[in-house]
């Protein structure tokens, strides 16, 4: 992944609601599996591996925010578990098909909760964030983004 789309997800971790976190985690997880199949193609297996740890770790964020005392999370649960078991036997067989299958689940997944991330009303997890105005500023033609100030207490409230 490259640094202007890790920034990009930076910039908009920071901005969401819950639901519009699960959408990244989703797209995140797409991306990776992309990344994955453009390192088969090289070849190059260590980005292939690295690729599929990446997407491990979003299923296993997805995993961990579940709320399992409300429907669907069991059956989100089960289609987690079985998105990992078969990225683990693309990794062993460095095989695309497994990959292709995680995708298919996924992206039906990731279009729900995008339909209902924009209804929720909630504000951004993160509370007191740095707000990041972009514009065209400083230059002719040329996108900058600048950072308010708000003091060395910043971030999430423990």
């Amino acid at each position: 992944m490259t640094s202007e789309v890790k920034q990009q997800f930076t910039l908009r971790i920071v901005q969401a609601n819950s639901t519009e976190l699960v959408v990244i985690l989703y797209e995140m997880l797409l991306s990776y599996l992309q990344e994955s199949r453009e390192a088969l193609a090289k070849p190059d297996t260590t980005g292939f591996r690295e690729g599929i740890r990446r997407a491990r770790g979003c299923l296993n964020e997805l995993i961990g925010s579940l709320h399992m005392e409300y429907e669907p999370a069991p059956a989100l649960l089960q289609l987690y578990l079985f998105c990992l078991r078969r990225l683990a036997a693309g990794e062993a067989k460095a095989d695309l098909e497994p990959l292709e299958e995680v995708e298919q689940v996924m992206k039906p997944l990731h279009d729900a909760y995008s339909q209902i991330a924009s209804q929720n009303s909630g504000g951004p997890v993160m509370e007191n964030s740095q707000t990041v105005y972009a514009g065209l500023t400083y230059g002719r033609n040329t996108l900058t983004e600048n950072m308010t100030d708000q003091g060395a207490n910043r971030g999430m409230y423990v």
